[in-house]
């Protein structure tokens, strides 16, 4: 039996959810079974076998489990036992300082040593990336093995054909010839009840009715008056509750974000990519970053920026969110950030993990200059924990 869970036992969703059809597909002896709270049962597709938190058969499915899939840590009651193997997807690239690396900075309130127990259940930790793979040896220095997959969740971008993307187009009630612009704002660890830092009225009255802008706020905050308004008065539409993150991006001809690690998966598709970031210098010092997005340099910004509405206005008006720079930065983001998301990454974990086997992985392409470490600012936590690097083992 795989047991499988995302986001704090919401719905089913992002990699968990990838990996499960790739089972069901690939190793069908495996029984699936989710575990999701009262009020995600409802979405749940037909036929669907779960489980809700604290009920009886909740703790029968713990103790007798023998794969634990997650894109979040489980809670801490779960008691790993012999033989259960628990497979961490994790559900973005980072950006932002992880694990050990946030212990220097203001915006981390957690126990480490509580994370680092919850961390020494992982078995296989799911690589996207080189970069995640350098951030996750230092952040959560534990006995995983590395399962350089890419991410499953984002398969669909590489198999997703012009049908398809219509049929989405068609399902969120988009006119046809609307160019469709996706902003998705991410959580702030330093603020209380975030707002995104931009007048949504103003920037898409002045685009005008060519355009349609989406608007998908952070799942850490609930639903809001303001943009409530703004949806019913038809000047953008919230989306912030739609059940497929990977849909909206594929109905999307480019994306508007600050820092949310959605910007690693939608480069996937290689559409433009503008970064609105008006509080950036806040940020960084608040939370941490692995890189400096707003560098300019190729394979740290995705395409342009802006920090003002005007700004960001000008970017659209006068074509640069498509110009030829904002091409040649996108291509290498890609290349940094996407070298494993070839369509394959679900059936490469459901091999590695449930069948045994070593599935190839896409080469990466060499690059010019080595990955970047975290800030210098940072310490080692290796070297501060007296733990060696970590070289990847057959446990957990």
């Amino acid at each position: 039996m795989a047991v499988y869970a995302a986001y704090w036992y919401r719905a089913p969703a992002c990699n968990p959810q990838a990996v499960e059809a790739a089972a069901r597909r690939l190793a069908p002896h495996v029984r699936s079974v989710w575990i999701v709270r009262p009020e995600a049962v409802a979405a749940l597709p037909p036929g669907t076998d779960h489980v809700l938190p604290g009920t009886r058969r909740y703790w029968k499915v713990l103790a007798r489990g023998t794969y634990f899939v997650n894109n979040v840590n489980f809670p801490d009651h779960l008691v790993k036992r012999r033989g259960q193997v628990h497979v961490m997807t994790h559900h973005g690239t980072p950006l932002k300082t992880m694990g050990l690396d946030q212990r220097p900075y203001p915006a981390a309130r957690m126990d480490f040593d509580a994370l680092l127990r919850r961390a020494s259940r992982w078995d296989y930790s799911v690589t996207s990336n080189p970069h995640s793979a350098e951030v996750w040896h230092r952040a959560f220095p534990c006995g995983y093995r590395d399962l350089p997959a890419g991410y499953p969740r984002n398969d669909r971008y590489a198999t997703a054909g012009p049908e398809q993307i219509a049929g989405i187009r068609e399902r969120l009630g988009i006119p046809e010839g609307r160019t469709v612009l996706l902003y998705a704002p991410t959580a702030r660890d330093y603020r209380e009840g975030y707002l995104p830092d931009l007048d949504l009225e103003a920037f898409s009255s002045r685009l005008g009715d060519q355009y349609v802008v989406l608007v998908r706020t952070h799942y850490f905050y609930g639903r809001h008056e303001w943009l409530r308004e703004l949806h019913e008065r038809g000047l953008v539409r919230d989306v912030s509750r739609h059940p497929s993150t990977e849909d909206l991006c594929l109905a999307a001809d480019a994306l508007i974000t600050d820092y949310s690690s959605l910007m690693f998966d939608y480069a996937c598709l290689d559409r433009p990519l503008v970064v609105h970031a008006p509080d950036w210098d806040s940020y960084r010092d608040a939370r941490g970053t692995y890189f400096d997005l707003l560098s300019g340099r190729p394979g740290e910004t995705p395409g342009p920026v802006t920090r003002t509405v005007d700004e960001l206005v000008a970017v659209f008006c006068d074509g640069t969110w498509r110009d030829d720079r904002s091409r040649a930065l996108r291509a290498a983001f890609r290349e940094r950030f996407c070298p494993w998301d070839d369509g394959h990454a679900a059936e490469r974990v459901v091999r590695a993990v449930f069948l045994g086997e070593t599935p190839a992985l896409p080469p990466v392409p060499r690059r010019t200059a080595p990955l970047l470490r975290a800030s210098a600012m940072l310490p080692d936590p290796h070297r501060a924990l007296g733990t060696p690097l970590r070289q990847p083992t057959d446990g957990g």
